[in-house]
């Protein structure tokens, strides 16, 4: 059966540069061997880059898919995210996709670069990455990045994939006119990815495309026999991220509309929830059910994969999980293992 007959989007996993490249590989390796199909990568300002990692993980496992990123074009300049990029793709023998984002306001601005076109800057940097993964020598005048005659001296993998990550309506359409797929962050509830999607589709319809952009949603998930146990270490890893993305909301309205549709909660309920949170009252207190379906996949392998069927139902491709409890590795394989 192929991906797009199958009820269930692909299983793969998260990692970040939070974690060491060794510990990276021993994930990928277990994701490999339990039959997932994908590792994605998530780079953070001042973080590890993921490139050690993704190497690693390139060139010890056989089928899994390893998609790179999420670079964003003023740490890295395209011309440098293509040759990283394609040479990776060498190495785990054409595995390999590419994820852009305009990356994180605060840690861009505290590298001295202007965030006044975050768009424009992705928008030229996957110009000039694909031109370059082409063959292309590319001259290319942007709005905030360009390239003035220079070509790879290697042969890439001109088809190698591009995904965009962001959430604001501008974005989403760049994303269904030029990308391959979107990125779509922690945090985002379905109700609003399924929202959202329909700016990507009918922004790719209207490009004349063919072939929709993949939807790749992360998101923490647990899995146990124990669907109450599952849910108590769900809530613990909601409540590491929902006071910054409460915070976050304030200042960025489609950070607060993928927090809040389709849940049920009112705003009001998210800030007394982030307040109690930072105050340090057990997140098992603060947090209902409401919080576990609109932020993770949790529960029993066939509750997660439920979960999975009715989010694919929503147009998501493939869901790239953190599996947050206290034995990811095992929990990976129960996963797995439930789809056979």
């Amino acid at each position: 059966m192929s991906p797009s007959e199958s009820p269930l989007p692909k299983l793969s996993i998260r990692l970040h540069g939070g974690m060491h490249p060794r510990d990276c590989l021993a994930f990928a390796k277990t994701a490999d061997e339990a039959g997932l199909q994908g590792v994605w990568f998530a780079e953070n300002p001042f973080a590890r880059g993921i490139l050690a990692a993704a190497t690693l993980c390139a060139a010890h496992t056989r089928n899994i898919h390893i998609g790179a990123g999420v670079f964003n074009p003023f740490s890295r300049h395209p011309s440098l995210m293509a040759m990283e990029i394609g040479a990776l793709d060498e190495v785990s023998d054409g595995r390999v996709s590419l994820s852009i984002g305009a990356g994180v306001a605060g840690g861009v601005e505290r590298m001295g670069f202007s965030y006044d076109k975050p768009l424009s800057a992705v928008r030229d940097a996957v110009a000039i990455v694909r031109g370059l993964l082409k063959g292309e020598t590319v001259t290319y005048e942007g709005k905030v990045l360009s390239s003035k005659g220079i070509k790879l001296d290697y042969v890439a993998r001109p088809g190698l994939p591009i995904h965009v990550a962001g959430r604001g309506d501008n974005t989403l359409a760049f994303c269904g006119e030029a990308a391959d797929g979107w990125i779509v962050s922690n945090m985002c509830t379905p109700g609003f990815i399924a929202e959202a999607s329909q700016i990507v589709f009918g922004a790719a319809r209207k490009a004349g495309r063919t072939v929709l952009p993949e939807i790749v949603r992360y998101a923490p998930c647990v899995v146990r026999k124990d669907r109450a146990e599952a849910h108590l270490a769900a809530k613990l890893a909601v409540a590491e991220m929902l006071p910054g993305f409460v915070a976050l909301s304030k200042r960025v309205a489609t950070v607060k509309d993928a927090l809040l549709i389709g849940t049920g909660l009112e705003e009001s309920e998210l800030d007394t929830a982030a307040a109690r949170l930072k105050a340090g009252e057990d997140a098992g207190a603060v947090l209902d059910e409401r919080h576990v379906a609109a932020y993770a996949v949790a529960g029993t392998p066939e509750d997660c994969l439920e979960q999975a069927a009715s989010q694919k139902a929503l147009g998501i491709t493939d869901l790239a999980l953190t599996f947050a409890g206290e034995m990811p590795h095992e929990e990976m394989r129960l996963l797995a293992g439930a789809t056979r």
